[in-house]
C-alpha cells in the first residue's frame, strides 16, 4: 500500500496555526510572510477540505469556532512534530546523527539527569539531545510507542514486556509538615503517628507505582491513609503543606525545597524509595541508549 503525503494541507495547517494564535488573519499573513488574500483563500480551502467552519468572523476580529477551537490542540502538536523534525535534518545535515529523546520527572531533570548527560556529551560532543518532562506513569507508554528512548522517572519492579529498569537513586521516606505542627517538634516521626493526618500525596495517574506503594506501608502499620490532595511533583505537595493541607510523605532530601513554614522530619521506621530510574525499551536498540547503560553501570 502506497501513500502520498499532502503538502498543501500540511501548509494550510500551518496557516490555520497562525490565525488562530494571532485571532486576525492581517497579523497572521505578516507573521507568516505572505499577503492576507492568499492566507484568506487557503483557510476557505482547508474549511471546504475539512467540511468545518474553523473561524468566526466580525469585525471586532477572528474568533475561533467550536470546531477550530477542537482540532487546535491536536494541530499544535502536530506543528511541534514538525518543528522537531526539522531541527534533526538539519542537524544530520551538518554531521550531528546522533539524536536522543529523553522524558525525566520533574525531580530526575533537577537532580539526576545533568550529570549524566554532561558526561554523555564529553563522550559524543555531536550528540543531539531532546529533553521533555513528563509523569512516571507516562514513560512506559512512551517507551513502547518509541516517542522516548530513554526515561528517568519513579519507576520499580515489573512494568511491561520489554521495558528494562535500573533503580537510580533511593532515599529515605520523612514527612514534610507545617512549622507548628505538633509533630514538628519531634526529632523523628512514627508512621503510625499520621494515622489521623490528612495527607498530600503523589498522584496515583502520575505514579502509580510509587502511590500504591506508600499506601501499602500505611497499611502495613496499622492504617489506611486520608488522602485529602493528590498532586504532580514532590515540590507541590511541600506547596500544599506550606498552606495548611495536610502533611506529606517525601523523600529526605526534598528539605531544601522547603519554606520556612515547613519542615521534614525523618521517620523513625527506616523505609527507603526509589526516587529516579531509568527505563527504556529491549526491543528498540539505539547505541546511545547502550552507552548510558554501559556509564551507570560502571
Amino acid at each position: 500500500m502506497t501513500t502520498t503525503i499532502d503538502f498543501r494541507l500540511i501548509r494550510q495547517l500551518w496557516m490555520f496555526l497562525a490565525v488562530a494564535e494571532e485571532q486576525h488573519f492581517g497579523r497572521a499573513a505578516k507573521r507568516l510572510g505572505m499577503s492576507q488574500p492568499p492566507l484568506t483563500e487557503q483557510i476557505k480551502v482547508l474549511e471546504k477540505a475539512l467540511n468545518l467552519t474553523l473561524f468566526e468572523r466580525s469585525r471586532r476580529g477572528t474568533v475561533l469556532s467550536p470546531a477550530g477551537a477542537a482540532i487546535l490542540p491536536a494541530v499544535r502538536q502536530f506543528a511541534g512534530q514538525v518543528e522537531r523534525l526539522e531541527q534533526v535534518v538539519r542537524e544530520v545535515a551538518a554531521g550531528q546523527s546522533g539524536v536522543l529523546r529523553i522524558g525525566a520527572i520533574n525531580a530526575a531533570m533537577l537532580e539526576t539527569v545533568p550529570t549524566i548527560l554532561a558526561k554523555l556529551k564529553a563522550q559524543h560532543p555531536n550528540l543531539t539531545v531532546y529533553i521533555q518532562e513528563i509523569d512516571s506513569a507516562e514513560a512506559v507508554p512512551a517507551l513502547e510507542a518509541g516517542d522516548l528512548d530513554l526515561a528517568f522517572a519513579r519507576i520499580e519492579g515489573e512494568v511491561g514486556p520489554g521495558i528494562a529498569t535500573m533503580p537510580l537513586t533511593e532515599d529515605r521516606l520523612a514527612v514534610a509538615l507545617p512549622a507548628d505542627h505538633s509533630l514538628a517538634a519531634l526529632p523523628r516521626v512514627r508512621l503510625q503517628s499520621l494515622a489521623k493526618e490528612p495527607l498530600v500525596m503523589s498522584s496515583r495517574k502520575v505514579s502509580p507505582v510509587y502511590f500504591d506503594m506508600l499506601t501499602a506501608v500505611c497499611r502495613s502499620h496499622g492504617f489506611a491513609p486520608r488522602v485529602l490532595h493528590e498532586v504532580r511533583s514532590v515540590a507541590s505537595q511541600i506547596a500544599y503543606v506550606g498552606c495548611g493541607q495536610g502533611v506529606a510523605l517525601v523523600p529526605a532530601s526534598m528539605s531544601r525545597l522547603a519554606p520556612e513554614n515547613v519542615v521534614l522530619r525523618p521517620l523513625k521506621e527506616r523505609i527507603t524509595v526509589v526516587t529516579a530510574a531509568l527505563a527504556w525499551n529491549r526491543d528498540r536498540h539505539h547505541p546511545m541508549v547502550d552507552a548510558v547503560i554501559a556509564n551507570l553501570a560502571r
